[in-house]
């Protein structure tokens, strides 16, 4: 996971909970979903548009 090992996780989640609270953990895990599956699509869009550039 990017390099980091299982103790870098758990300090990272730490963090995070100490900025969020646990109350808001569920609204950002959902946002954050939302925004790589917006950004996956975009990217899909865009590779289907140069698609159809390269054919004219």
């Amino acid at each position: 996971m990017f390099g980091l090992g299982m103790g870098e996780g758990l300090i990272i989640l730490a963090i995070v909970i100490l900025l969020f609270g646990g109350s808001k953990l569920p609204q950002l895990g959902s946002a954050l979903g939302k925004a790589l599956t917006n950004f996956k699509q975009g990217m899909k869009e865009g590779d289907d548009t140069k698609k159809i550039d390269d054919k004219k």
